[in-house]
């Protein structure tokens, strides 16, 4: 299915059998009690996981988009919190090689290849949403230092990452507000709080919090890069590969379902015979195993785009949409076909249920997807007058 050379097909196969193994056995207990995964991430960082974006010198396991959307694949099939662990810190690793100064690729590079240090990134702020232009979190200089003041939320692993991309503006006054965002690479220190974590419907054991930021001193040098305001379209180039990876979440989450559904629907018999012989249950899989595919191949698609270095953002926009919805669907069909099994705790799909939607809304809605893929239909094919 994937275009992948020797090595990263064995990388791809260790992932699907750790999950088989370690990951399928105790998921259930520790989903259901929102058990942080204490020793099944220790064993991500063993098997190099974390460093799958982060090149030599700084990284030894380093794979391409393709590969690193295939490990997140299983992952998530195993357990989508899993998948969401190593997410941020995926795409933090991508900034800090596209645009990080040689002193903090060497500083936090070889440190997140091993999970020694894990990485996340402060994007969204209460009341804000979507909207990053709008952010009110502000950096303003003092001498040689930043005092940010403000708040972020649905800040993924923000109590066990050392590491925060936080985005803010260092220049209230820009015209366009874009270009008075920047990106800085904080610790924790004194004024920076993880305020509280956020209850949710799915995504389990992965703490979702906010952050409050309470005239929080850093140094100069925690600025992105060498340039104020670049922050806004560095995050862009960022989120592409952010939205491969929770597209490749969906098709987990989605395979899984496929599969339980699958084996159940020849488990399960009614009047007389397994339910898959039944015209309704037999088409739900069928539609199911093709939109499964389709997204795939989208996701592929986005990921060879960004692979080759071409900006891919209409790309990673059209598979994070059609894989989330995707997902979300194979979803509700799992549970269609287990019937009132399917609402019952003893069975995963009930899970994958409550997972799905995060895909839809996490990383941009998909209402802003499909207002990215438009603007670059036309950016890409305007009509010359």
């Amino acid at each position: 299915m994937y275009e992948l050379n020797e090595d990263e097909t064995e990388i791809v196969s260790l992932v699907a059998q750790f999950v088989d193994r370690e990951v399928k056995p105790v998921v259930q207990e520790l989903e259901h009690g929102n058990i942080y995964p204490e020793k099944l991430i220790d064993q991500m960082k063993e098997m190099g996981i974390f460093g799958l974006a982060i090149p030599e010198p700084w990284g030894e396991a380093c794979v391409s988009v393709p590969c690193y959307a295939a490990v997140t694949e299983e992952l998530s099939r195993g357990w989508m919190s899993l998948a969401g662990a190593m997410g941020g810190h995926t795409v933090v690793s991508k900034l800090l090689l596209a645009f990080g100064t040689q002193e903090q690729k060497d500083r936090y590079l070889p440190k997140m290849a091993t999970g020694e240090i894990r990485a996340t990134m402060a994007l969204t702020e209460p009341g804000g949403g979507s909207d990053l232009q709008a952010m009110r979190t502000w950096a303003r200089t003092d001498g040689d230092e930043y005092v940010v003041n403000g708040s972020k939320t649905w800040i993924s692993n923000a109590r066990r990452s050392q590491l925060v991309a936080l985005m803010c503006k260092t220049n209230r006054d820009a015209t366009p507000a874009h270009r008075g965002v920047s990106i800085l690479l904080v610790e924790k220190g004194p004024g920076f709080e993880v305020s509280r974590d956020l209850p949710k419907l799915g995504y389990k054991g992965v703490e979702s919090c906010e952050l409050t930021f309470d005239n929080f001193r850093v140094p100069k040098e925690t600025l992105l890069g060498k340039e104020e305001g670049q922050g806004f379209a560095q995050m862009m180039r960022g989120l592409e590969v952010g939205r491969i990876q929770v597209a490749s979440r969906a098709l987990g989450v989605g395979r899984a379902a496929l599969d339980d559904a699958l084996r159940y629907a020849q488990e399960r018999e009614s009047f007389g015979k397994p339910i898959w012989k039944h015209q309704s249950i037999s088409n739900y899989l069928a539609e199911m195993a093709t939109k499964l595919t389709a997204a795939r191949q989208l996701v592929q698609y986005a990921a060879r785009k960004y692979e080759s270095g071409e900006r891919a953002d209409m790309e990673a926009g059209m598979a994070k949409l059609f894989a989330s919805e995707t997902a979300m669907q194979i979803a509700l069909d799992a549970v269609r076909i287990y019937g009132g099994y399917g609402y019952s705790t003893e069975f995963d799909v009930e899970r994958y249920f409550r997972d799905a939607p995060l895909m839809i809304v996490g990383e941009g809605t998909n209402e802003i997807q499909k207002d990215v893929i438009t603007k670059q239909l036309i950016k890409r094919n305007k009509v010359r007058s």
